[in-house]
């Protein structure tokens, strides 16, 4: 099971200054994404960067994770997702785990929770906040070529998702974890 953490926002809305790069409790937010993703039970865990990418590798400590730069991140997500699942492509992985670096409420309990609802290739799995679908996603291998033509802009995989809300299993994660993003400086305040 992969782990695929999108990491290449400039942070528009927080002045320019790159996500993966903000401290939180003394290190880059990037690395603990990562490590909630590797500790959830993902191997191998890969990153897409993208803005400040020479910046994040030279502060961050990405060692143990395999990394792709985004040169057209500037698009959105949905371009981030398709680089990242392009990478895992020959990984041998039967299913990826997607989170956001943004969202450091959400921790390895929950990845471990959403990656018990794996199935087989063909799994689609959410995490869910009290019933609405949120992050990490799992994708079966099998989805993956869909996933990627249909990742577009700022959206990522939410129209597949909405398209195929027949066969997406939620996973209640409410009591495990907390769905935030910091996109403002006004959500500066939750990091530490």
């Amino acid at each position: 099971m992969a782990g695929l953490l999108l990491a290449a926002g400039g942070g528009r809305r927080l002045g320019g200054r790159p996500k993966a790069l903000l401290d939180h409790r003394g290190r880059p937010l990037v690395e603990h994404a990562a490590r909630a993703l590797r500790d959830g039970g993902c191997d191998p865990v890969h990153i897409v960067l993208g803005a400040a990418a020479d910046s994040v590798r030279a502060r961050a400590e990405l060692s143990a994770y395999g990394t792709s730069d985004n040169p057209d991140w500037a698009q959105g997500m949905g371009s981030s997702l398709r680089v990242g699942l392009a990478a895992l492509a020959d990984s041998g992985a039967d299913a990826v785990v997607v989170s956001l670096v943004d969202q450091p409420g959400i921790g390895a309990a929950a990845v471990a929770r959403v990656l018990a609802a794996y199935e087989g290739r063909g799994s689609l799995a959410s995490a869910a906040y009290d019933g609405r679908r949120g992050h990490p996603a799992l994708f079966g291998a099998d989805r993956w070529p869909a996933i990627a033509a249909s990742a577009q802009g700022d959206r990522g995989a939410r129209a597949y998702l909405q398209e195929h809300a027949d066969a997406l299993t939620l996973v209640e994660c409410a009591d495990i974890a907390e769905p935030y993003d910091i996109d403002t400086p006004e959500d500066l305040h939750r990091l530490e």
